[in-house]
């Protein structure tokens, strides 16, 4: 029985897949080989880098040409800068990998030599040199996981292949693909006692060529959900097909996350008789959201470096990015947390991560909540707006300030502890949909609750800055007409210095949109 991937590289008998090799342009990479060519391959994890170096390697010694050899070098992330400890591990999965997949024995007794002629900074050189002059055909050798190495033990991987670049090919490898999330030239790397990076770039000037590797598109979306179908009779609605999509945007483990949930994970998923609709979807997709699931829970904790939190800070408060440097900028890009828009601008991956994101941001505030009464439901477990407003008044006067120190981002504290009690109100029978809106200054709230869709915006009054009242009314008109609602919530955070207590300045009052909406204005 073959099945959804969600952890390694696909293998065909086990798994729904995409063709690997056609997710490439695969005439421009053997173009490349053909011509002696050392080139990269970077993407985000978990969007099938290792899947194509294998399907590339498989392919090339079918055809016989090469001989290659795919090397996952993971294992010497631990040496960071001791050399001799990283080259010993690079040659030994060298080695392991040569035995593996070529059935070639023969490299550790020529490391051995190579490591007493040369010493950690040449063994690799005098490694490849040897093996590449006892090859009965050109070595083709792909480096797997080659960001994972840090400091001098990756500037000694890229110097030992440098040097021996131009023997190729009778002395060295014909061609080398290195491969990893970031693209070299991002790499910023410190040698011991140096207090200025060596970049990549510098250290590796004889690569070719960058290529990156993208997420599905709608037609390899839909491919790969459709093998569920071929081989269960399953269907997908149209509606599920298109929704996966949507949720995702084509990241590969998303898709897939998604689909093995919905089919073999939900009960009424596992029944092959019953289509997979837009609803099990969603409850896929929130049980993804709200279990951390190992991808999620890394891209979370990137949240807690620097450089991500001046890129992500003014994305949710919907400020500018100001002298926010490119590299923080492709750093995002290159974890897969953000793209770009056919106008250049930088927006969240998709909606998954779009609301991990702030989720994420908010679990601290969250766990710090007092014990909530759902004060907001009816009799009949209905969403009443008017008590979920006096709910929340009165826990935002009471515990609104000091919640702002549990919240990881200091300029969008309020935003952060208002989803935190938002969140607490859908857990369980609702959604909470965010919206960012670069450089308007805003950030877009939709609450599900039953039958009840309420629509909230969120604004920041600053120092030296206007009321945003008319603005936030003006903008508010928009997003509850794109949700086709008649009322909704503009909630202004007063964060000027010198204004009284929380407690003293929450107020509520009710007004009229320029285009007749009824709005309630909370000022806290």
């Amino acid at each position: 029985m073959r099945f959804f991937n969600t952890e390694g590289p696909v293998r065909p008998d086990d798994h729904y897949s995409v063709p690997p090799l056609s997710r490439w342009d695969l005439d421009e990479v053997l173009t490349l080989i053909e011509q002696k060519k050392y080139f990269l391959l970077h993407a985000p994890r978990q969007t099938g880098k290792t899947s194509c170096l294998l399907a590339l390697m498989d392919h090339l010694n079918r055809e016989g040409r090469y001989r290659t050899v795919y090397v996952n070098l993971e294992t010497a992330q631990t040496a960071r800068e001791d050399v001799a400890l990283g080259m010993r591990a690079i040659c030994g999965a060298i080695e392991a990998a040569a035995q593996l997949y070529l059935h070639d024995e023969r490299l550790a007794v020529w490391t051995e030599a190579a490591w007493s002629r040369r010493g950690p900074n040449g063994v690799l050189t005098g490694l490849l040199e040897h093996w590449s002059q006892h090859s009965s055909q050109p070595l083709v050798v792909l480096l797997d996981e080659v960001d994972a190495l840090v400091g001098d033990t990756l500037i000694s991987l890229l110097r030992q292949l440098r040097a021996g670049y131009p023997q190729r090919p009778m002395a060295f490898p014909h061609t080398m693909i290195l491969c990893g999330v970031r693209d070299l030239r991002d790499y910023r790397i410190h040698a011991s006692g140096e207090a200025s990076p060596i970049t990549g770039g510098s250290a590796f000037n004889i690569k070719a060529k960058s290529l990156r590797l993208g997420d599905f598109s709608p037609a390899e979306t839909r491919t790969l959900l459709l093998e569920h179908t071929t081989a269960t009779g399953q269907m997908f609605t149209p509606d599920a097909l298109n929704r996966v999509w949507e949720l995702t945007q084509g990241q590969p483990w998303l898709v897939n996350a998604l689909a093995y949930r919905a089919c073999f994970e939900l009960r009424a998923g596992r029944d092959r008789t019953q289509a997979i609709t837009t609803e099990l979807i969603n409850q896929a997709k929130e049980k993804m959201i709200i279990e951390r699931v190992t991808h999620l829970d890394q891209l979370a904790d990137k949240l807690r470096e620097e450089r991500v939190r001046r890129v992500i800070e003014p994305m949710l408060a919907g400020t500018l990015m100001e002298q926010v440097p490119e590299d923080d900028r492709q750093y995002l890009l290159d974890l897969g947390l953000l793209r770009e828009t056919q106008g250049g601008g930088l927006i969240v991956a998709n909606p998954i991560y779009r609301e991990v994101l702030p989720r994420a941001l908010a679990s601290g505030p969250q766990a710090t909540l007092p014990q909530l009464q759902p004060s907001w439901l009816t009799p009949e477990g209905q969403l009443d707006p008017a008590r979920l407003l006096e709910a929340f008044l009165g826990f935002w006067r009471q515990h609104g300030e000091p919640l702002f120190k549990s919240a990881p981002y200091h300029e969008i504290a309020p935003h952060l502890v208002l989803m935190a009690f938002l969140q607490r109100v859908v857990n369980g029978g609702g959604t909470l949909e965010r919206e960012y809106a670069i450089g308007a200054g805003r950030m877009d709230l939709c609450l599900r609750y039953g039958t009840l869709t309420l629509g909230i915006e969120l604004k920041v009054w600053r120092d030296t800055k206007p009321d945003p009242l008319t603005e936030g009314l003006h903008q508010l008109d928009g997003y509850l007409a794109g949700l086709a609602l008649e009322t909704g919530w503009l909630v202004i955070f007063d964060r000027r210095s010198g204004q009284p207590p929380l407690a003293e300045r929450t107020t509520s009052t009710l007004t009229t949109s320029p285009q007749g909406r009824h709005i309630l204005v909370v000022r806290a």
